[in-house]
């Protein structure tokens, strides 16, 4: 055996198992105190990798959580203040419709009626300038895609989330083919002889029919006017004219190829071709044209930007006029122009448009529909246009006899003001309800449909984070007990091995 004193390798040994021991003890300490698994990056490179990742996940989905309720609230709230609104539109109507009883009604009752729909327009208008969440307007189109246009007879009608924002160049607005009405237009003249001898006309339209059979005492004048009685009495949305050269002509009162109905007449030629059969009318035409020179879909007198067009997706416009601007009177579908001498005025030859259409005018758009982030991701937001509930807005480009252009405009101090007036509510109440339901479909199958996703997915990565990060208590506790005991018993084991050089002092005795 040999002793040495210069090194003590027993010493040294023991020393450095008590430090790893106590380095060990040491991470256990901090993960029992701290509770996580990982405290640095050199205990699980890949695996703080992961939960950081996993934890910058979670924040934005708690984010997106706080986001998806306030934005909930905020939907509430604008469609409360619709729901006002279209109460106050529900009395309005019923005040229009008193006001067109003319038989009983005297100057002062529609006055009277007059004043209080003026009263509930300045409340409209004030609650869609006053409603807001916090300090931004719900109702005043500032929340929406709002848009001007220039040209004559063209009007904006809406926009959606997905419609561009036009700038200051504005998109300009093309027209290939004009809508027209449905039509029929009888070919044989309606003679003193033929209304004398009983003629009777038919007009068939949306299940509804109207009949009148003329007798000794009419005249061609007062057997159409008949006719028109008729057609008002039995809902028929169609209006008949007796032309100069004493055709008659049934028209459509709606633009487009939706609308269409049904005539017959007791003698040939005067509305029917044979007498006693239906005959449809005449199909009328829906509107044809481009916005900013990308493709649109018309329905009557309506252009509305395709699915996926380039800034124009969802824009709407509407065009009231004919080729060269003028407005279309009802029931005229070509164009004011022109006569040759010698030329009668049914005569007259409809405009014709170039092949790659004539300019109408520019619609000007202004985007600011709301987006929510509602995910934690980038690009994971929503949105929703709001339009503007003021009466100036609603109800706007609704073909009336009285040339009322909005909501605003309405009287009801005549007759037919009156029933224009019915016409422009029933409208406005569609493009609230339209509006209302939007804002429940968006905040049901949208924002808590989503609330209710993320709230899961926060919950399943926070259940995998944990996993991955934090500590097992029970386990690190055990751990935790063996490093004491071996910290211990190395300490134990240092003082010994210091012990064994003072062997040598045994030799020099």
């Amino acid at each position: 055996m040999s002793l040495r004193i210069n090194h003590n390798t027993s010493a040294i040994n023991s020393h450095r198992n008590l430090e790893a021991n106590q380095a060990a003890m040491g991470k256990t300490l901090e993960r029992l105190s701290s509770g996580l698994k990982i405290n640095r990056a050199s205990e699980g490179p890949a695996s703080l990798v992961i939960s950081e990742q996993m934890r910058a996940q979670i924040a934005g989905l708690t984010q997106a959580i706080d986001n998806s309720e306030t934005a909930i609230s905020l939907v509430q709230t604008t469609e409360a203040n619709m729901a006002e609104i279209a109460n106050l539109l529900v009395n309005m109507r019923q005040l229009a419709i008193h006001a067109s009883n003319e038989g009983v009604n005297d100057q002062v009752m529609l006055e009277a009626d007059q004043k209080e729909i003026e009263n509930a327009l300045f409340t409209i208008n004030r609650i869609a300038n006053q409603a807001q969440f916090g300090q931004k307007k719900l109702l005043d189109g500032s929340r929406g895609a709002s848009g001007v246009t220039t040209g004559e007879n063209l009007e904006f009608v809406g926009a959606t989330l997905d419609t561009g924002d036009s700038r200051e160049n504005g998109f300009e607005v093309k027209v290939n083919e004009l809508a027209t009405q449905a039509r029929a237009t009888g070919t044989v003249a309606l003679t003193e002889e033929i209304v004398k001898a009983g003629e009777s006309l038919t007009v068939i339209e949306n299940g509804k029919m109207a009949v009148y059979t003329s007798n000794a005492d009419d005249t061609a004048e007062t057997m159409i006017q008949n006719l028109r009685s008729e057609l008002a009495r039995k809902g028929l949305n169609v209006e008949v004219n007796l032309n100069e050269a004493g055709t008659i002509e049934v028209n459509h009162k709606e633009y487009g190829s939706e609308y269409s109905f049904q005539v017959m007449s007791s003698t040939a030629g005067i509305l029917s071709q044979e007498g006693g059969e239906i005959n449809t009318a005449e199909y009328g035409k829906d509107i044809k044209g481009t916005i900013n020179g990308e493709s649109a879909v018309g329905k009557g007198q309506v252009l509305t930007g395709v699915e996926g067009a380039k800034c124009v997706d969802g824009l709407s416009i509407r065009y009231t006029g004919d080729a060269e601007g003028k407005l279309l009177d009802p029931g005229c579908v070509v164009a004011d122009m022109e006569i040759e001498e010698g030329m009668e005025a049914e005569e007259k030859p409809p405009m014709e448009i170039p092949a790659d259409g004539i300019a109408v005018g520019r619609v000007f758009v202004s985007q600011n529909s709301m987006k929510f982030q509602v995910g934690g991701n980038m690009g994971q937001t929503v949105g929703i246009s709001v339009t503007s509930a003021n009466p100036e807005t609603l109800a706007r480009g609704v073909v009336n006899k009285t040339g009322y252009r909005s909501l605003n405009d309405i009287d009801v101090r005549s007759f037919q003001g009156a029933q224009d007036a019915l016409k422009m509510i029933d409208a406005a109440i569609d493009e609230i309800s339209s509006a209302r339901g939007n804002m429940g479909a968006f905040q049901k199958n949208t924002l808590e449909a989503n609330l209710s996703n993320i709230r899961i997915a926060n919950e399943n990565l926070i259940s995998s984070e944990s996993v991955i990060r934090d500590v097992d208590m029970a386990k690190e506790m055990a751990t935790f007990t063996r490093n004491q005991i071996m910290t211990q018993s190395a300490t134990a084991m240092l003082a010994q091995a210091n012990q064994l050089p003072q062997n040598v002092l045994q030799l020099l005795g």
